[in-house]
């Protein structure tokens, strides 16, 4: 089987997008071939699979996002700037467009020709402060952006800018499977500098490792922050592994808006002898 895709990359975070208006793979096909594709060495390698399907309702298209393990997932913010980009680039939207999404409607923006933004899913759950058994840690917040709920842990961590990431994968594990959490957890470890900026490393469930970025891992920590600050809006620089990333918090709103690149890697065929759907 010939599989059409192209590779796509947001702050590092990396996708296979493929059209499955045309593909027409059933949830258990879409599931079974992102396990097999986004490993790498053996096959194209991704943190996850997104296709591009028809609506339900009223937006532009339909976004399924599958992580690297096969599970699917609400929704993904550097992803959604992706697609948003791969939409644009074949026709299948304008430069303004709404994508459906499991966890709610998404509007996205073409800014420039790499430049993408997208307006996050609002946090529907919130939770501050909640002790943690674990010295390493003082307390974590919770946030779910969207309904249901994508869930994320976000941990202050000093001196995070000099911590090996291996340091950090024991206690991010522990945190993403803390059963007080329902769904688990996507784990955001931050600390702020000097200029107010953040830094942000995050341990992502379904990938069951640290990613070069995380949108809305971002949100929900941009979100935190502004919140503990006391403000009603801000916008937020976020470095991650991958780069930079812009987030536009109003909390009186619970708006998010997600501001960064959305890069073209490859085109082609995926040809993988050993894929079985």
């Amino acid at each position: 089987m010939m599989i059409p895709y192209t590779k796509m990359q947001g702050a590092g975070n990396d996708f296979i997008v493929i059209d499955n208006r045309t593909l027409k793979f059933s949830h258990e096909q879409l599931s079974q071939f992102a396990a097999q594709v986004c490993h790498r060495k053996f096959s194209v390698g991704a943190d996850a699979v997104m296709a591009v399907d028809f609506p339900t309702g009223t937006a532009d298209f339909r976004m399924r996002f599958y992580n690297a393990d096969g599970t699917e997932a609400e929704m993904c913010g550097n992803g959604a700037r992706c697609i948003a980009r791969y939409a644009f680039e074949k026709g299948i939207a304008g430069e303004q467009m709404t994508i459906e999404t499991v966890a709610g409607d998404v509007p996205a923006w073409r800014l420039s020709a790499k430049h993408y933004k997208v307006t996050l899913n609002p946090p529907t759950v919130t939770t501050f402060d909640q002790a943690y058994p674990n010295p390493m840690v003082s307390f974590v917040d919770y946030v779910e952006l969207g309904d249901p709920g994508i869930p994320h842990a976000v941990v202050h961590y000093p001196g995070l800018a000099e911590t090996e990431l291996e340091q950090l994968a024991e206690l991010a594990k522990e945190i993403r499977y803390w059963e007080v959490f329902p769904k688990g957890a996507n784990v955001n470890f931050y600390e702020e500098d000097e200029k107010g900026e953040l830094i942000v490393r995050t341990y992502e469930r379904g990938v069951e490792g640290f990613t070069y970025a995380c949108g809305t891992g971002s949100g929900a920590t941009a979100y935190v922050v502004t919140k503990r600050h006391q403000q009603a809006a801000a916008n937020v620089l976020l470095h991650v592994l991958g780069g930079e990333l812009t987030v536009e918090v109003d909390v009186d709103q619970g708006a998010l808006e997600l501001i960064g690149d959305a890069v073209m890697v490859s085109e082609g065929l995926i040809l993988d002898e050993n894929l079985a759907l």
